[in-house]
């Protein structure tokens, strides 16, 4: 069987052009669209991503300020900051890289986003209005693998899904999206007993665990669609996903590559909701 490579960037660039289109409609009424970028690492891999946020959002013209607390940032410091940022009128978008410093979790500090600025929606607040249905921003990571299964074709209604991982920021809210499609959704975790036996099972397999090759050729049906989420670095400096792709070639239908599949939409989708809170915003 020929594996499709499910890439992300026709549809990546076919976002952002709607976005550039939007973001430069309301810097001519006065103000660009702005996103405020709060870091509290110093890891390399986290360094990267947000110098790519950055040069995405210049390209889209949108203003980014990151705002760098250090390594060593408190709670209470970080929880300051996202809420000046949630009062400050000029700032349409707050975004909370991670990781955070040692013995900080996202739960001690997310709630301090507004949600109406919570654009990577890892609040509880804008978690809770996912599962409830209602109007929030959603995970981009989540919501770029909903998309990408639609552009290319993929139908959700009455499939089963079975999802690999079970974080705040992937997972749970990728099932919510799913079951709003009304697939049916297993969510398989670290303790999942006889993972292949319910991954094998499903039309559709999402890996989002961050843990390399956690899902090879046995996990999988013949003819399944499979969903690599993974970003994990490689030995050689590299980036790979938690997907065995030589393994699933020849056996899935359709194989997101990492990079290049959910990875580009994720980012297109992040400047799209900071151009929809600046909308709302100014409505």
């Amino acid at each position: 069987m020929d594996t499709v490579s499910l890439t992300g960037k026709e549809l990546a660039a076919a976002i952002n052009a709607d976005t550039k289109q939007r973001a430069a409609a309301l810097t001519e009424t006065g103000a660009a669209p702005r996103l405020a970028l709060v870091v509290a690492n110093d890891d390399p891999a986290s360094a990267w991503y947000v110098n790519s946020l950055r040069k995405a959002a210049e390209r889209l013209g949108i203003a980014c300020d990151t705002v760098d607390l250090g390594a060593d940032a408190g709670v209470e410091a970080i929880r300051a900051e996202l809420t000046a940022r949630g009062a400050d009128a000029a700032t349409d978008a707050i975004m909370l890289q991670t990781p955070l410093p040692a013995g900080i979790t996202l739960d001690d500090v997310s709630s301090a986003i507004v949600a109406t600025k919570d654009v990577d929606g890892v609040s509880p607040l804008s978690l809770g209005l996912l599962a409830a249905g209602l109007d929030g921003f959603v995970p981009a990571t989540s919501e770029a693998v909903v998309e990408l299964l639609k552009h290319h074709g993929i139908p959700l209604s009455g499939r089963h899904v079975a999802v690999v991982g079970r974080s705040n920021i992937v997972g749970k809210p990728l099932a919510q999206l799913l079951l709003a499609e009304d697939a049916t959704v297993t969510v398989c975790h670290s303790r999942t007993a006889d993972l292949a036996a319910i991954t094998s099972s499903a039309e559709i397999v999402v890996a989002a665990a961050g843990r390399i090759g956690l899902v090879t050729g046995k996990h999988v049906a013949e003819g399944a669609t499979v969903i690599d989420v993974g970003t994990n670095e490689a030995a050689d400096g590299g980036i790979v996903g938690d997907v065995d792709a030589e393994s699933v070639r020849g056996k899935a239908s359709g194989l997101s590559p990492v990079p290049g599949g959910v990875g580009p939409v994720t980012t297109a989708l992040l400047m799209r909701h900071v151009v929809d809170a600046a909308q709302r915003a100014r409505a």
